[in-house]
């Protein structure tokens, strides 16, 4: 039977939230924006492998799908010369003008990437998710108001993702620089074969 201090030994004080680092770049647009300091709000990537149904004799086998990437979402603290959200404009402005539907950048141009780092307690990065090939989708508005509260200005901005990979703790639990987070396969079934 598990006691009290097993628990402590294994959760060791748990990992925090508040505690990451992220940050986005765009070579051809502006370079790199390091948000450790202004990026409010985040979270670490997720991913979708879909279901295929395959039918055999009055029965549905389920194979593995392709892998889909869920859209990045990171909340940014306003800056005095707004200099973060004018890079996202120009970025999204390169992809598409706002006056014309044309684009002012290559095809290459269009993509940045981005790195969300948690950070253990001690400030020490844990786990690294570098996210690979993304460019902006929605920039949010910045709510303007006479209320008294005195809150700072923040926007958020959602990027759409092509791939990731994984720093730190590998996927199979062995020390890692990059883990490939896909996968790929096939299966036969009655003569048939569906690759992944």
């Amino acid at each position: 039977m598990s006691t009290i201090s097993d628990f402590k030994n294994n959760f060791r004080g748990g990992v925090r939230p508040n505690l990451y680092k992220v940050v986005v770049s765009a070579p051809a647009i502006f370079g790199a924006m390091d948000l450790q300091f202004l990026g409010k709000a985040t979270q670490i990537p997720g991913s979708v492998i879909g279901n295929i149904d395959v039918a055999y004799r009055g029965r549905m086998l389920k194979v593995p799908g392709d892998r889909t990437f869920e859209d990045w979402t990171v909340t940014i603290l306003n800056d005095p010369d707004w200099q973060n959200r004018t890079a996202i404009e120009q970025w999204m402005n390169s992809i598409t003008n706002h006056s014309q539907n044309r684009t002012s950048t290559t095809a290459a141009g269009v993509y940045g990437n981005a790195s969300v780092t948690q950070l253990s307690r001690e400030g020490r990065a844990v786990r690294t998710y570098r996210l690979q090939d993304i460019y902006p989708t929605t920039l949010t508005a910045i709510e303007l108001a006479m209320d008294p509260d005195g809150a700072p200005e923040e926007f958020a901005v959602t990027f759409a993702v092509n791939n990731y990979t994984v720093d730190g703790q590998g996927l199979d639990g062995s020390t890692t620089n990059g883990v490939d987070v896909s996968i790929s396969g096939s299966i036969s079934l009655g003569g048939v074969t569906i690759s992944v």
